[in-house]
C-alpha cells in the first residue's frame, strides 16, 4: 500500500511537469509583446517631437496597472503616424529601459 501511495504521489507531481512546453515566438514580433494581453485605450495626445502618446487606458494586466490617463513612449516612431487623437486602440505597454513604452499597437475597428 505504501508503494502505491508513493507511486501515486510521484505521478501527481510529475504529471503536470511533463506537460510543460517551451513557448514558441513569432520571429516578427517582440518576444514579450507576442504573448502579452493587449489592453484597450483611447489616444488623447500625440507628441511626435518626443516620441510619446497620451493614452486613456483600462487596466494593464501585464504590468499590474489600473486604468488611468498617462503618457507612454513608443517603441517605433512609425506608431505615431498610425493613430490620431480620439482613436480607440488595442496596445501592449511594457517597461523598456525603465520607461513605460508602447511595444505593440492596433487601431480598433
Amino acid at each position: 500500500m505504501k508503494q502505491l501511495l508513493k507511486l501515486t504521489a510521484a505521478v501527481l507531481i510529475a504529471g503536470p511537469l511533463a506537460t510543460i512546453t517551451a513557448p514558441s515566438f513569432a520571429h516578427d514580433e517582440p518576444m514579450a509583446a507576442a504573448h502579452a494581453e493587449m489592453s484597450q485605450g483611447e489616444i488623447r495626445n500625440i507628441d511626435k517631437d518626443n516620441g510619446k502618446l497620451t493614452i486613456k487606458h483600462g487596466e494593464l494586466k501585464n504590468i499590474g496597472m489600473p486604468g488611468m490617463t498617462m503618457v507612454f513612449r513608443v517603441k517605433d516612431p512609425a506608431m505615431l503616424t498610425q493613430v490620431k487623437v480620439g482613436d480607440q486602440i488595442h496596445f501592449v505597454a511594457e517597461k523598456v529601459g525603465g520607461a513605460l513604452t508602447v511595444t505593440a499597437l492596433q487601431v480598433a475597428k
